[in-house]
Formats: structure tokens, C-alpha cells, sequence
């Protein structure tokens, strides 16, 4: 090995070193690496931007696309119901919470599913009086869990197969060849968790529910007739003190009641008037079964898709201050509705239309996104936000963006088509069908998963082509005695730490060419390491820096960095114990 591969693998330890011990996002780190390695002359330019081309990288942005589509039509929230009736213990609510996670995180980027459970999951636990510490950690290992079940349940899978088709000729895996391993391996960390997490798993609640006096808005929605809330009861629709959000008052034609039993069914044309948080505020706001009363005095000119929540303080120069927001034409002045108003954590009266404006209110306005570059400079608001993932949803496109999906799956699992092909159809007829539009397309494509993943392939090139991974395989061949199961385990585990650390799919492109290198110099078939790898690469349970959906449970459950170590240490090692006994049962050494 020259000079090239030493220099490889000082960079290594370098971005090692920089990604655990600073704040710098990996993708500026990886690209910055991957620079030096260019301007040394130890990559060409066509190596650097390899992995650009490779199948799996553009297959995993079509599919952050189609997942865009799901969400934006509100389709996995047909899942949360199950969330509404109380469960008998501990144990039981986590099989109903996690078993719909882990089916749905097979087919989907587990992110956008995470983010739709949290606040459902919290409101349920809030209801029922139970810790939510117990189901937030399961939410993530479940989403976690039901990647490495398919081919595009991750990432990692399709990066790694498609380096397979590319570099070694072979065909793609099928949609469910990892299952074999997968499904088994998830089962039983499901019993494993089951059994321990009276012990591993604290009891606490909510960092964010531990805040004092968060900020509470009053709103005012109504029924839309022939809605999916027309004929439930205030119990059946969630709408309780138990789930976060007080229901008022309803004014029913005309009349204020605000005697208000959980067994009241509601009507068309209701009118009701909430107090919450924003949270709770931005989850009405994408309910099917309503729409903000303003939006039925006035008609409104856009498409209330293309709309967003807008935070804005009123300021002491606002020239609506003393006048209702009917009465000042707040609609026609702002061309925005006015959906809730929040004033110094009272709980506001009446119809929203009625409420006089006075400096210091925080309004939340359904408008257009360019209310913000209109009026950020504006004399009569203090400060202007726009909330993220507030666009309201396209519920009537749910069930055809769930036959999209499912015809997705269906051409990749009986081979009519490859995955790429599948996928490409997929986001196309999300865009086609009106699932959601360009711009959130382009929105919904996690760039920073991209740039990682391209830099990963350069690097893990130069790894490749100046020996450092054979250098790294003959002295990890050497300390196991040649023995394949060792071997196996050892990738596994040095997979397993990567991720923890930097990311899952760095960590997966710098272990491929060791792996590689191994089972060349063993004489084995290189298949048992690369699935390994793809295991590996799933199993980030230890730290909340990991796993982007470990981190986004991390405030709402309450937990604090050694809450992951007690759990994920023994799930890793029994993670690893699984993969390791059954991979060289489907794929011989």
C-alpha cells in the first residue's frame, strides 16, 4: 500500500474524529473529505461523483417523493384510530403502536411516519395516563425495525444493492429476499422489548409537557357537511381535555352551548371553538372533517392546499388594534384567514370573528407562503413565522395515493420491473394525480441523505482503489483465523458502530469494500457480508445521534442520552446475535 493509501486512511480517522466531536452537519464533513482525496489527486473526478450515478441513490430520492405523497394526502393517518380506545397494559399499547409502524416503515421513509405518530402516540398516552416514555423509544425501533424488512425499507438496502448490479453484474435483490432475515430478526426484538422494558425503558413524561404555561390558542373550525365528522360524538372525535385539546364551546345554529358532554354528537355546520397548543392547533387544521370558519364567511382565492400556517405578532402601529377581526376585514387588508389567536395564554370567548385585536396577540394565519416576504418588513406585525409541515392536507387523494404505493410494490415484487423503474412510475403518478405538487416534491428530497451518500461512495472509492481496504480486510482476516461466522460478526459490529456514529449509509459504503476485499481473500461468496452490512447498518438503537428518528423522539420522551444506552447496548448485541446465526442460513458462505 503507497503513500495514497495511508493518506485515505488518515482522512478516515479524520472525518471520524470531526463527525463525533463536532456540530458540523456529515454531509459538509463527508463532501470536505472527499474534496481533499480530489485535490491530492488520490480521485479523479469521475470517481468523486460516482456514486451520482448509481441506481440505488436516485431510487432512494424517487422514493422520498413517493412517501411525499403519502403524507401530503393524509393517508397514514387512517392508521392513527387505532390510537383511540385504551389498552389493557404497557406491553399491549406498544404491539398496537408499533406493529402499524413497522409495517408501514417496510415501504416508507420512516421519517415522515415518526413525525405523524409522535403527537398522536402523546396524545394518546396523556389520555390514558401512561408514561409516555414507555412508547416513544419503541415508535422509533419500530420505524427502525420495519426497514430492514424489504429491499426499499431503507436507504442502505438500495445503496448497497445497487453497488452490487453496478460494480459486480449481478441482478437486484428482490423486494422481500432480506425479509428472510428481517422479518425474524424484528420479530424477536419485538418479544426481547416486550419483556424488558418494564426494566430498560424509564418512566417519564414529556420534556415538552414538563414546560410551564406553553402558549395556548383559541380556534374556531367548522364541520364541513357530509365531512367524516358529521354524526360522531365530542368522545368519538378525539376532541377531549385528555387528548391536550379543550373543546370549548359549539354554536349551533345561532346558539352558544357551552355545556358541552363527551356523548354530544356533532352536526353539519357546527361551529367549534378549541384552546390549545400550536401543536394541537396545527392538527386541526389538517383534520378531514373541517375547515377554519373563516374560510366558509369569505371565499378564498387559492387552493387551500397550496396554503400554510403563519405565526404574527400584532404590533402597537397595527392599524386593526381595537377592531374585530370581522369588522377590520382582517381577510380582505392581509388576504390571509385568521385561524386562531392566542393572548397571553387566555382562553378567549366567543366566535373568532368577534375577538377586538390588541397589540401583543399572536394570530395564526392559513395564507400563502408569500405573506412572509410581504410583510416581514411590515409596522404592523412584530415578528412573522412560518410553521413547518402546516400545509393542509389533500384527504380526498388518501386512497389513490395508497394504490400508488401498493402498485409500486407490486411491479418490484412479481418482477415485471425493476425498482428504479417502479419508483420513477410512482412519483411520477404522485405528481400526476395531484398528491402533492413540484415544489413540495422537490421539498420532500432530503438533500443532506444525498450529499452523505455521495460523498460515501468517493471515499469509500479511494478506500477501494488505493488498498486501504485490503489492507484493512488481511488484518481483520488475520485476527479471527479465517473462520467466515467471526468474520460475519465482525462486519456486523463494525457496521453497527459506524452507524451510531457518523450515519447508516456512510457507515455501509465505507464497510463495502472491506467487505469485499474479505471475501475475496477468504475465497467465500461475498453475499452473507453484504447483507450483514444492510442489517448492520439498521441497527442504531444505542444512541439518540444515530438514527434521525431516535433524535426526533428524544424531547417528546422525555428521555435523556443513557435512557438510549440502556436499552440500545442490549439490543444491538442481540441484534447482532440474531443477524449473525441467520444470515449463513439463507446465504452460504
Amino acid at each position: 500500500m503507497g503513500w495514497e493509501g495511508w493518506i485515505t486512511i488518515a482522512s478516515v480517522i479524520l472525518m471520524f474524529i470531526l463527525l463525533v466531536s463536532t456540530r458540523i452537519g456529515p454531509e459538509f464533513i463527508l463532501m470536505g473529505i472527499l474534496t481533499l482525496l480530489l485535490t491530492l489527486g488520490i480521485l479523479d473526478s469521475k470517481q468523486a461523483v460516482l456514486g451520482t450515478s448509481n441506481r440505488g441513490m436516485i431510487t432512494v430520492a424517487l422514493l422520498f417523493v413517493v412517501a411525499a405523497g403519502i403524507r401530503e394526502t393524509g393517508a397514514i393517518r387512517l392508521l392513527t384510530p387505532f390510537l383511540n380506545t385504551k389498552p389493557k397494559s404497557i406491553a399491549k399499547a406498544q404491539l398496537r403502536m408499533m406493529a402499524p409502524v413497522t409495517l408501514l416503515s417496510a415501504f416508507l421513509n420512516n421519517t415522515p411516519i415518526v413525525a405523524i405518530f409522535i403527537p398522536a402516540v402523546s396524545a394518546w398516552a396523556k389520555k390514558f395516563n401512561m408514561p409516555v416514555s414507555k412508547l416513544m423509544i419503541p415508535l422509533s425501533y419500530a420505524a427502525i425495525l420495519g426497514g430492514t424488512c424489504t429491499l426499499i425499507g431503507t436507504s442502505t438496502n438500495l445503496i448497497i444493492n445497487g453497488l452490487m448490479m453496478s460494480e459486480l453484474g449481478r441482478p437486484s435483490l428482490g423486494m422481500f429476499e432480506i425479509t428472510r432475515v428481517g422479518l425474524p430478526c424484528a420479530i424477536a426484538m419485538f418479544i426481547f422489548m416486550f419483556l424488558l422494558n418494564r426494566w430498560l425503558l424509564p418512566d417519564r413524561s414529556s420534556a415538552i409537557g414538563q414546560m410551564d404555561n406553553p402558549k395556548e390558542y383559541t380556534a374556531e373550525m367548522q364541520v364541513i357537511p357530509d365531512g367524516a365528522l358529521v354524526g360522531k360524538t365530542i368522545a368519538q372525535a378525539g376532541f377531549t381535555e385528555q387528548s391536550g385539546l379543550y373543546l370549548v364551546e359549539i354554536i349551533r345554529d345561532g346558539k352558544f352551548l357551552p355545556a358541552i358532554e363527551p356523548t354530544m354528537q356533532l352536526q353539519a355546520d357546527d361551529r367549534l371553538i378549541f384552546s390549545g397548543i400550536i401543536d394541537l392547533m396545527t392538527d386541526l387544521h389538517k383534520n378531514s372533517g373541517m375547515e377554519p370558519v373563516m374560510n366558509r364567511i369569505f371565499d378564498i382565492e387559492s387552493y387551500r392546499p397550496d396554503r400554510c400556517l403563519i405565526e404574527a405578532v400584532v404590533s402597537h402601529s397595527c392599524r386593526l388594534i381595537g377592531r374585530t377581526i370581522v369588522g377590520g376585514h382582517f381577510r380582505q387588508i392581509y388576504n390571509s384567514t385568521v385561524v386562531a389567536v392566542s393572548r397571553n395564554g387566555q382562553q378567549l370567548k366567543g366566535s373568532i370573528g368577534t375577538i377586538t385585536i390588541q397589540a401583543g396577540d399572536t394570530l395564526l394565519l392559513e395564507t400563502l407562503p408569500s405573506f412572509y416576504i410581504r410583510h416581514r418588513n411590515s409596522k404592523d406585525f412584530y415578528l412573522i413565522s412560518q410553521l413547518d409541515n402546516s400545509t393542509p392536507l389533500r384527504h380526498n387523494k388518501a386512497i389513490l395515493a395508497f394504490i400508488i404505493l401498493i402498485g409500486m410494490v407490486a411491479l418490484a415484487s412479481f418482477g415485471v420491473m425493476g425498482m428504479f423503474n417502479a419508483a420513477a412510475i410512482a412519483a411520477s403518478m404522485m405528481l400526476i394525480t395531484g398528491c402533492l405538487t413540484p415544489a413540495q416534491a422537490m421539498r420532500s428530497i432530503d438533500w443532506q441523505v444525498l450529499l452523505v451518500i455521495i460523498a460515501a461512495f468517493g471515499i469509500g472509492k479511494a478506500m477501494q482503489i488505493t488498498g486501504a481496504a485490503d489492507m484493512i480486510a488481511s488484518n481483520l482476516v488475520g485476527l479471527v483465523k479465517d473462520n467466515p461466522w467471526l468474520v460475519l460478526a465482525v462486519i456486523y459490529g463494525c457496521t453497527s458502530f459506524f452507524t451510531e456514529v457518523i450515519t447508516n449509509n456512510a457507515g455501509a459504503l465505507l464497510m463495502y469494500p472491506i467487505a469485499m476485499s474479505i471475501a475475496q481473500k477468504m475465497g467465500v461468496d461475498y453475499m452473507p457480508f453484504l447483507i450483514a452490512i444492510m442489517m448492520g447498518a439498521s441497527a442504531s438503537f444505542a444512541t439518540p445521534i444515530g438514527y434521525q428518528t431516535n433524535m426526533m423522539v428524544y424531547g417528546p420522551g422525555g428521555y435523556r442520552f443513557s435512557d438510549y444506552l440502556k436499552i440500545g447496548v442490549p439490543m444491538n448485541l442481540f441484534m447482532l446475535i440474531m443477524a449473525s446465526l441467520l444470515i449463513p442460513v439463507f446465504w452460504p458462505f
